[in-house]
């Protein structure tokens, strides 16, 4: 309940995409509304039930997160998770045509573990 009288009060909102074993964070900034019309909750029914409210996303900025921290702390220690999701190289390259996005995920473990933030 919080969260969404935060997104009432302001509409102004982040989402942080980790997946366990992966250094890679994807954050996303935007605008959020809380939505209740009746056609919109109906298109995210689940075995005959609808829930009572839908968050409505605007994506304004995606950026990827620096992942030193996580590399560097040993979160993940149940192993890689993300099998079948985009890399940042992958996403980068997405986006710009000519980006090495294969070269760009290669070289990254090794020039973050020597960097600082």
């Amino acid at each position: 309940m919080d969260c969404l009288r935060n997104i009432a009060r302001d509409g102004r909102a982040s989402l942080m995409f980790m997946v366990p074993g992966s250094n890679n964070v994807i954050r996303i900034n935007g605008t959020a509304q809380v939505r209740t019309d009746a056609s919109l909750l109906s298109s995210f029914e689940q075995r005959g039930q609808n829930p009572r409210s839908v968050i409505l996303f605007d994506i304004a900025e995606v950026y990827s997160q620096c992942a030193r921290a996580l590399m560097r702390s040993e979160l993940w220690t149940a192993g890689d998770q993300s099998a079948g999701l985009p890399s940042v190289g992958d996403m980068l390259a997405e986006i710009k045509a000519e980006f090495e996005g294969a070269q760009y995920d290669a070289d990254w473990s090794g020039h973050a573990q020597k960097t600082t933030c």
